[in-house]
């Protein structure tokens, strides 16, 4: 484990999977979900070389078939600490004999963590180490605790978009993959989305065509977060279907999962990153508690 800080919070993160452990503000508010076993063992994976699931899960590339589990490998990787200070760190994963057996390529994955007052600021950065185009997804799927204060309720909180915007629904099939339909998904006001649990019950509400900041909270003057991805295409909204899981998931994603009953072609699926030889690609998305 290892711990950055500043005046407004400190952030505790793990080698393993580079994933935030915990979020805590100066006077000792906890934000992020604590993985309690009995809902999610999960507290913040990060989705690396592809997001969500795969057909059986199977791929191909290059006329050669290939397994990978959901959400790919990085949320189970040993990441190495590349640079560190008391309000910064850097983690960083790379390619091994065990790797290319289930996803092809050569490749650096850095993960950056930066405290900026009351902001956490999260860096991707992928790096093309072969010498042929490199396919991707990538995505995060941090959880955080609601309610955030005692005496209120899952119920009483919301999320607020940055802007008002005209979402669209990602439908999943029953295998939670993608069916080939999307739906609106208007929001009140054009920017409110209240939270109730059942709201979850067919699985993740994947967003498209959002506002790309939204804001947790119960009104003001309670404690709340933004979550803000400018650069990511996708917004995926979840917690555990079926039960009374007090927290929720934010999920940025720059890509979805497969289609249902496809076998995809890594380097035909639309959505993933393709990135040429020896090229950088970036992507951020950070979070401010207030």
């Amino acid at each position: 484990m290892h711990t950055i800080r500043n005046s407004a919070m400190t952030v505790t993160i793990d080698e393993v999977g580079a994933q935030l452990q915990s979020i805590t503000s100066a006077d000792g508010t906890e934000y992020l979900w604590n993985g309690d076993p009995a809902y999610w063992t999960g507290r913040a994976p990060i989705l690396f070389p592809y997001v969500g699931r795969l057909t059986n899960d199977r791929y191909t590339y290059g006329g050669k078939e290939y397994q990978m589990t959901r959400h790919g490998f990085a949320k189970r990787a040993a990441f190495s600490v590349l640079a560190q200070g008391k309000d910064h760190i850097t983690f960083h994963m790379e390619d091994t004999p065990e790797s290319r057996e289930i996803y092809p390529f050569a490749f650096r994955f850095d993960v950056s963590y930066v405290l900026e007052g009351s902001t956490l600021v999260i860096v991707y950065a992928t790096e093309n180490m072969d010498g042929k185009i490199m396919y991707f997804g990538l995505g995060g799927h941090p959880g955080f605790r609601v309610p955030l204060e005692e005496g209120r309720r899952f119920e009483d909180y919301r999320l607020t978009f940055a802007q008002p915007c005209q979402p669209s629904r990602v439908l999943l099939s029953d295998n939670y993959m993608l069916s080939g339909h999307e739906a609106p998904y208007p929001l009140e006001n054009g920017v409110d989305l209240p939270l109730y649990h059942g709201m979850f019950d067919d699985d993740a509400i994947i967003l498209k065509n959002f506002a790309r900041g939204v804001t947790l909270s119960a009104g003001e003057g309670s404690r709340g977060l933004t979550l803000s991805c400018p650069k990511m295409r996708y917004m995926g909204i979840w917690h555990q279907p079926k039960t009374d899981a007090p927290y929720v998931c934010l999920e940025p994603w720059v890509s979805l999962p497969s289609r249902d009953g496809v076998v995809e072609d890594l380097s035909q699926q639309f959505d993933l990153i393709s990135l040429a030889s020896r090229q950088r690609y970036e992507n951020r998305w950070t979070v401010t508690i207030f």
